[in-house]
C-alpha cells in the first residue's frame, strides 16, 4: 500500500535511491545469529535506579543465585509438571 504525501518533504527518502538495482537481499538472514548471541531483559524503572550497568545487576544474580542455591534442602529431581520422579511406597491415593 503506497502512502500518498501531502508535502513532498514529508518523504524522508531521497529521490537517488533506486531500490530496483537492489539484488539478493534475504529479509531475516542474520536473526539466528542475533538471537544467540542476545540476552536483552527489561528493568522496571525503579530496579534500574539500584543498579548503575550490567555488572551490577550480573553481580546481584549471581549472589541471588547462591544464597537460593544454599537455602534449597536437597530434592530428587522433579518433572515437567513440578512432581517429584521418585516414587514412594504408598505415596499416592488409594495405595498402603
Amino acid at each position: 500500500m503506497k502512502r500518498e504525501f501531502e508535502n513532498e518533504m514529508e518523504d524522508e527518502l531521497l529521490s537517488e535511491y533506486n531500490f530496483s538495482e537492489l539484488q539478493g537481499g534475504v529479509r531475516g538472514k542474520y536473526v539466528d545469529r542475533y538471537r544467540s548471541g542476545t540476552n536483552i531483559v527489561l528493568l522496571d524503572p525503579d530496579v534500574a535506579q539500584a543498579f548503575p550497568n550490567d555488572e551490577a545487576v550480573n553481580e546481584a544474580l549471581r549472589l541471588l543465585l547462591k544464597i537460593a542455591q544454599r537455602q534449597q534442602p536437597n530434592h530428587p529431581p522433579m518433572d515437567e509438571l513440578g512432581r517429584s520422579s521418585v516414587y514412594v511406597m504408598g505415596d499416592r491415593e488409594g495405595e498402603e
